[in-house]
């Protein structure tokens, strides 16, 4: 007897340590089901996978529900699968691109890399509708898209839509660039400068590279001569003035660079424009336009700087830097690139910046979960009357 109570005790003392575990089990409790409900409905448009999670689980939780809630949470939860199911939707994604729909093909792309994180099209595809769409909140979040094609085709994933390796990376970096032209264009330069560095066709597009003199411009450059305003303008020549215009032509001559470059680049009846906006700037650095022929016709047989990294002390020996005692070092006069030399602006049309595979899918637009009509989350007070 003894024996046989000491097990009954010990049987009893498991059974009580495991009651924790089983009242972590969800139940379907008034408390529940709103919580539950309203997750899904605030996520239903703009997070629909997070929806989707919320519906999966108050259905489970609540087999037997048939009210009015369930019925949405069900007729969403199937409307979501079917649109994305990974076939169906990476044939939309690309039917999208065909009809230059950008906004649903960025729309079923993202449900795409959702549902197959390492498909390295749905990324890149993504990233060109935003890119061609002309629309700036598609394109400042097409960013992370690009950054993640790029992160899989460098981890060795095979490489879609380019011919190219290079290709591929080239334009992801440069729509990142393109993305933060106006917002933090000091962020851009370094996107310019990985794209036109790679062996693919931007590097002989014109339009990257005035791109590139902006960025320089509105960015690093912009910065030093307001810095230069504030502490030297209207000040006798010091020693840390005169560095401080040794930074400053340093960022004007990557101008001029990036200038000179899209100058060598076009042709036809644009050269002229081109040519005026490289004298504007070359002038402003060096009081005179000798030399801007010579500096185009030679500018391609020389490598693309790097951004100049901060001087800390001026450069021995070198030639004094022009004074700028009482004004400001000016960065005007090429912010504003001809509008008709810009990248190809719709790189799922030809070639290797194709989105188009070599056969033509006709696709219609996916559905779209979101039940009809919707009813609204209850209060907590209403939710427990009912």
């Amino acid at each position: 007897m003894k024996l046989t109570f000491k097990l009954f005790t010990l049987a009893a003392i498991m059974a009580l340590f495991a009651i924790p575990a089983w009242s972590q089990a969800k139940e379907c409790t008034d408390d529940f089901k709103q919580s539950t409900y309203s997750k899904w409905y605030d996520n239903r448009k703009d997070h629909q996978d997070i929806a989707y999670q919320a519906a999966k689980e108050y259905l489970s939780t609540c087999q037997a529900d048939d009210s009015p809630y369930a019925t949405a949470l069900k007729k969403f939860a199937k409307d979501y699968e079917a649109a994305t199911s990974d076939a169906t939707n990476k044939n939309q994604l690309q039917a999208f691109m065909d009809k230059k729909n950008y906004s649903e093909a960025v729309r079923v792309g993202k449900q795409v890399v959702t549902g197959d994180p390492d498909y390295v099209k749905g990324y890149i595809l993504i990233t060109l509708a935003a890119y061609n769409s002309n629309d700036a909140a598609l394109l400042a979040d097409s960013v992370q898209y690009a950054q993640k094609a790029i992160q899989l085709i460098e981890a060795g994933k095979p490489v879609p839509v380019f011919n190219s390796k290079d290709s591929a990376i080239g334009w992801m970096n440069y729509v990142i660039a393109k993305a933060n032209l106006k917002s933090a264009p000091a962020d851009a330069v370094g996107y310019y400068l990985k794209a036109a560095r790679l062996d693919n066709d931007l590097k002989k597009t014109p339009g990257l590279y005035v791109d590139l003199a902006q960025a320089y411009n509105d960015g690093p450059l912009a910065k030093l001569a307001d810095d230069y305003q504030t502490k030297f303008a209207g000040k006798d020549k010091t020693p840390e003035s005169e560095l401080a215009v040794a930074n400053i032509y340093q960022l004007m001559d990557r101008r001029i660079d990036a200038l000179a470059r899209a100058a060598a680049l076009v042709s036809g009846n644009d050269k002229k424009a081109f040519i005026d906006l490289l004298t504007v700037a070359y002038k402003e650095r060096n009081k005179s336009d000798a030399g801007v022929n010579e500096l185009v016709a030679g500018i391609l047989s020389k490598p693309l700087p790097d951004e100049p990294k901060p001087l800390t002390s001026l450069p021995t020996p070198a030639a004094t830097p022009t004074p700028m005692t009482g004004s400001q070092p000016a960065t005007s006069g090429s912010s504003t690139p001809p509008a008709t030399n810009k990248p190809a602006t719709n790189p799922t049309t030809s070639g290797n910046k194709s989105g188009n595979s070599n056969t033509t899918t006709t696709a219609t637009k996916p559905p779209v979960a979101k039940p009809s009509p919707t009813p609204k989350p209850r209060s907590r007070a209403n939710h427990r009357r009912g």
